[in-house]
């Protein structure tokens, strides 16, 4: 099911302990969903220099590139270095703050709000989870699809196991401090595989580095 293009930034991603956690640029953070199970959020590496599996990511990048939730902006800025036109888009204003302020372009907008260069990216990405986004992968795919150019690439990071979830979450410190809830899912290779191949993604390459595994999928 498709969404609205208008659609609202979940307030999770506008208020404490998100917001302290990238002014920070410290953990510990947490998904937390409602039975208590709780997800780690890599902060500390999200507001750090891309690492070797990010290099990885970015080798494959081509032409102008759009990171959909950028969170802090490593990729953004890594790329804006070395001369890559690339955008990020982020539903927080801190994330934004914080991309901007490594010298990267970014923009405090959902992945499903009017975005400049609609079906012009060369290169689209979905990294650190964010398949997530939304609760609804085959809703972000499909929205991807409108801002990939034909031909063009989607690189996606995958869970590293199996898995195909869709859950209530909220963000949660070390200290007990939350956020509001928020949908968002899960999906380990397969899963992902067989959710984007019907949105018009065809696989395009897999590889695993430093333990997180990545799908190149092409548009067309």
């Amino acid at each position: 099911m498709m969404r609205a293009l208008s659609a609202a930034a979940p307030p999770a991603w506008h208020a404490d302990p998100y917001t302290d956690a990238l002014r920070s640029g410290r953990g510990p953070l947490f998904l937390r969903r409602s039975d208590g199970w709780l997800l780690p959020l890599e902060v500390e590496r999200w507001c750090a220099e891309p690492d070797l599996a990010d290099r990885t990511v970015l080798r494959r990048c081509r032409g102008a590139v759009l990171d959909i939730g950028c969170g802090p902006g490593r990729l953004v800025a890594a790329l804006a270095a070395e001369g890559v036109a690339a955008l990020g888009v982020d539903v927080s204003p801190e994330a934004v703050r914080r991309t901007r302020a490594l010298g990267g372009s970014a923009l405090c907008r959902s992945v499903f709000d009017r975005l400049p260069g609609e079906g012009r990216w060369d290169t689209a990405l979905l990294l650190d989870g964010n398949v997530g986004i939304g609760g609804d992968p085959a809703a972000l795919f499909a929205r991807a699809a409108q801002l990939v150019a034909h031909g063009g690439l989607l690189l996606v990071e995958a869970a590293p196991y199996e898995i195909d979830e869709r859950i209530l979450v909220r963000i949660a410190d070390a200290r007990g401090a939350t956020g509001s809830d928020f949908p968002w899912a899960r999906l380990g290779t397969n899963a992902l595989l067989a959710c984007a191949s019907p949105l018009g993604w065809r696989p395009a390459g897999r590889w695993t580095a430093a333990g997180r595994p990545f799908v190149a999928l092409r548009r067309g």
